[in-house]
């Protein structure tokens, strides 16, 4: 039997031992990586000037809840929207700036609510291959596209995997060309990434939104499970700060500013 004050010494140099690997996490967290969707503007796109960086409304709403809570965030390219997910969700990357809620990435992340902003997701059509389009039972039959590892609502996924045929590309060219090229009968993507990807390639005239909407969803800030900084009292200071933030004007500010900026960008020639 070990002595009582033998056994409190063994503890107190076994916490010693501990305690720089304690105080390392700690310091780590003064510093969260974000990654996202990189073909999503006016949310998110790589930096022209620095690709390795993503900018945009949900880029700037981080930032701006990072500097209110005295933390460095840094949004970071994390590959193309498949790559960047998996990332995420295994910590290497600390929060998705900008997620919809599903019932599956619950069981790998924690969601901040409230949501910051929505955004409508749509059926993409060629100009010459628009068909009669009411709601979503109009879409079975048909060959469609998504991307992978993309949702639009935990009630359209669903519906999607019992009804549709939606076949997925890792990223959002992709999958428009394959529109275009008439190797898919529609596509389901987000209107305003949309609308700026079909800008910068010069497709406004050959594609067409079908009304109405799959879906109006909210997008959420999610924090990895895997991450060293997932803890209660940051989840409680991320959701008090959303929550401030979600009540005044600055997400749909930031959201302008944002969809300004990429339009100069594109005048300019970046890319």
């Amino acid at each position: 039997m070990i002595e009582p004050c033998r056994c409190r010494s063994l503890l107190l140099s076994l916490f010693m031992l501990l305690l720089p690997g304690f105080a390392a996490a700690e310091a780590l967290c003064g510093q969260l990586t974000a990654t996202g969707n990189p073909e999503y503007p006016p949310y998110l796109w790589r930096d022209p000037q620095n690709p390795e960086q993503l900018i945009g409304a949900n880029a700037d709403l981080l930032k701006e809840v990072g500097k209110a809570l005295g933390l460095e965030v840094k949004v970071l390219y994390g590959g193309p929207w498949s790559r960047a997910q998996e990332e995420v969700r295994t910590g290497r990357i600390d929060l998705m700036a900008g997620y919809f809620l599903t019932q599956e990435r619950q069981q790998q992340m924690d969601f901040i609510n409230p949501p910051f902003l929505r955004t409508r997701s749509v059926v993409w059509v060629r100009q010459d291959g628009a068909f009669a389009y009411r709601g979503w039972a109009d879409l079975k039959g048909r060959n469609g596209g998504t991307l992978v590892s993309n949702s639009h609502g935990q009630q359209f996924d669903d519906y999607a995997k019992a009804n549709l045929q939606l076949e997925a590309v890792p990223g959002a060219t992709q999958a428009f060309e394959k529109l275009l090229h008439k190797r898919n009968d529609y596509l389901i993507y987000e209107q305003y990434p949309g609308m700026a990807l079909a800008r910068t390639q010069g497709w406004d005239a050959q594609l067409k939104v079908l009304d109405p909407p799959v879906s109006s969803e909210g997008l959420y800030l999610a924090l990895s499970h895997q991450s060293k900084c997932n803890r209660p009292e940051l989840r409680e200071r991320l959701a008090r700060k959303m929550e401030e933030l979600v009540a005044g004007p600055v997400p749909e500010q930031l959201v302008e500013n944002n969809l300004e900026l990429w339009r100069r960008q594109q005048a300019q020639g970046q890319p």
